[in-house]
């Protein structure tokens, strides 16, 4: 029991900031770019409870990736409908990628100040804000990382249609209906995870972390491996 509670204590503030920040960026970028959707609906907020997905944040203490809710995006409303999608889709993983730079940078000033404590209970206080920022480092990195693969609805995917002529976009945003049944076969019956997330994922880690990425590797082993 006491290792569930830890996991969800370590794990649930950097899951839930990592796609919680991501849906608000994709709305927030919206409603600069001309739909007040998301602003009229009341998901520009930072509030979790309005984004929660319950199964999308059960699969992040499974498998160690989850979702929220989408924000709703009318792209009709976009001032330049085609042009503006990309960057509201953009809008996602760029705000991952930077909370996973910024939590990287914290880790490494934290485990640089703290390193000459003793004690049990300075070990006690600064070991669970190492597990958290670590874990945030892994969880935004790898949201970023898969929310890039070029299937809608994914992020990448949006973007290959705003990005193709318009026939071949057209044609391409029909694989949407479609396309959380092709993600689930791609990552549960092919190697994609293992021959591109988990490489992209070393090198993210390794770049941002620097000296400290074998306790974000630790982390992840720790409470998702066991």
């Amino acid at each position: 029991m006491d290792s569930i509670l830890l996991k969800i204590s370590i794990m649930l503030v950097p899951g839930l900031m990592a796609i919680t920040c991501h849906e608000v960026s994709h709305g927030l970028v919206a409603y600069y770019l001309g739909d007040n959707t998301a602003k009229s609906m009341g998901r520009l907020t930072l509030n979790p409870l309005k984004h929660l997905d319950i199964f999308g944040t059960i699969m992040v203490f499974i498998i160690g990736i989850g979702w929220a809710k989408p924000v709703p995006v009318n792209f009709g409303n976009l001032r330049r409908p085609k042009r503006d999608m990309v960057w509201v889709a953009l809008a996602g993983p760029v705000t991952n990628t930077l909370l996973a730079l910024l939590s990287a940078l914290a880790l490494r000033l934290v485990v640089s100040f703290t390193s000459g404590l003793t004690g049990h209970a300075a070990q006690g206080f600064v070991e669970p804000i190492i597990y958290m920022l670590a874990f945030s480092v892994y969880i935004n990195l790898l949201l970023a990382i898969f929310n890039l693969m070029p299937v809608p609805p994914l992020d990448g995917g949006r973007v290959a249609v705003g990005l193709l002529p318009p026939r071949q976009a057209a044609v391409y945003a029909r694989i949407e209906p479609f396309g959380m049944i092709i993600i689930i076969l791609l990552v549960f019956f092919t190697d994609i995870f293992s021959y591109l997330f988990l490489p992209a994922l070393d090198v993210g880690v390794r770049l941002f972390a620097g000296p400290c990425n074998q306790i974000v590797f630790g982390v992840v082993e720790k409470f998702l491996m066991h």
